[in-house]
């Protein structure tokens, strides 16, 4: 994805495409994709909006939640979900973002709205390559990556009402 969501986004389509090829990934994979995994990656599909721990353990607290709701088991969904591909942490904010292009091998880059706290993902080639050629020119060896530009969309940054989804 690159950019965010425009009005005429159809989000129910957009998270269950990626819900779909959640499951086919781990199917094919040979790893379980829980009944809580998938709850959290729900809970995390539901809006662009960056989703922290916490905010997961007061959705998980709700009585149709799959587990008891506890740090440690929501942690441990997490680091399933960034293992296979389906959610990207923002350390600036130490919250996650789902990621709508599982189905590919990538880094994750945002841009992150500091108003409605919408996360859009950039999907840029160009660059990889300007980031391995700064690091080879310096001969810097890259052990983790990490790229957040924070501002305003253009909806915040224009007052436009929105709805984040």
């Amino acid at each position: 994805m690159t950019g965010f969501p425009q009005h005429a986004h159809d989000h129910e389509a957009c998270a269950a495409r990626v819900l779909e090829e959640a499951e086919r990934i781990t199917r094919e994979r040979g790893v379980r994709f829980t009944p809580l995994r998938r709850y959290v990656l729900e809970i995390i599909l539901a809006s662009h909006k960056l989703v922290g721990a916490y905010d997961l353990l007061t959705a998980l607290a709700r009585e149709d939640s799959p587990a008891k709701p506890s740090p440690p088991t929501v942690y441990r969904a997490l680091q399933f979900l960034q293992e296979q591909g389906f959610v990207h942490r923002i350390d600036s904010r130490n919250a996650y973002a789902a990621c709508f292009a599982p189905e590919t091998t990538h880094r994750g880059r945002f841009l992150l709205c500091r108003i409605c706290g919408c996360a859009a993902e950039i999907d840029e080639p160009a660059l990889d390559g300007t980031l391995k050629a700064v690091a080879a020119r310096t001969g810097f060896s890259v052990e983790h990556e990490t790229v957040e530009l924070s501002g305003l969309c253009h909806e915040c940054r224009d007052g436009s009402a929105h709805v984040v989804e």
